[in-house]
């Protein structure tokens, strides 16, 4: 991936996803975007699609929430 790539990490403030987004950070990924569900709406198709158009997302690491 290129260090400048948009990188969406999911649920950032838990365990996987937390050491994932440290590590992009310290790699020196510059482009990580973060938002809990609440911030993007990601309860809706249409709210999803919107976001990624948005931001321009160019990879994502999709945890859950453990």
């Amino acid at each position: 991936m290129d260090k400048q790539a948009k990188i969406y990490v999911t649920n950032h403030q838990e365990r996987a996803g937390s050491a994932i987004y440290h590590y992009l950070l310290k790699q020196g990924y510059e482009n990580v975007v973060v938002r809990t569900d609440t911030d993007t709406g990601m309860e809706s198709i249409r709210a999803v699609n919107t976001f990624f158009a948005e931001e321009n997302i160019e990879y994502v690491f999709m945890t859950d929430g453990y």
